[in-house]
């Protein structure tokens, strides 16, 4: 499958009621799903309609707008049709975890780990999940809109940086 558009019908046609939105932005598709369907839906992309890699995964933070306060980000590539599709599934911060989709991309793996580790969203069944650039006693997660802009007030590394 070569067309993005036709993706987007067969993922509506198939994924009707998990579905918050389908719009074009600038010639790219962008998909809105319930996150408890993220897993089915990128399954489904990368089995049906050829978006074979997983190039990007990350997260935005809403916070202070209403609704979910983050929404997590996909970006599909299909390298043999040279096509794109981005997948998006809102989080709220009460219930701040997702299911991983490492069981359908392996390429999931180190960039959940940093979605983890910079705002704090959990993965479900991840199989490795902990911090990947902080360090493991670091305190709270950096790219939080609420993140101190100072740091958690630790003091300046003074060892060797070379």
């Amino acid at each position: 499958m070569a067309d993005t558009n036709r993706a987007v019908e067969k993922l509506q046609g198939q994924f009707e009621a998990s579905i918050l939105e389908a719009k074009q932005d600038r010639g790219d598709w962008i998909i809105t799903v319930k996150k408890e369907a993220i897993v089915d839906v990128l399954a489904f992309l990368k089995k049906e309609c050829k978006l074979d890699m997983l190039t990007d995964v990350t997260a935005i933070d809403y916070l202070g707008k209403p609704g979910d306060r983050f929404m997590m980000v996909y970006q599909l590539t299909s390298v043999p049709f040279k096509d794109r599709l981005r997948v998006k599934a809102p989080v709220s911060d009460a219930a701040c975890s997702i299911a991983s989709a490492t069981q359908v991309y392996a390429s999931a793996n180190w960039l959940e780990r940093e979605v983890y580790d910079l705002f704090g969203i959990r993965f479900d069944k991840h199989p490795d999940l902990r911090r990947i650039l902080m360090t493991p006693d670091w305190e709270g997660h950096p790219l939080r809109k609420d993140y101190p802009l100072q740091g958690p007030g630790r003091e300046p590394y003074k060892g060797r940086l070379s």
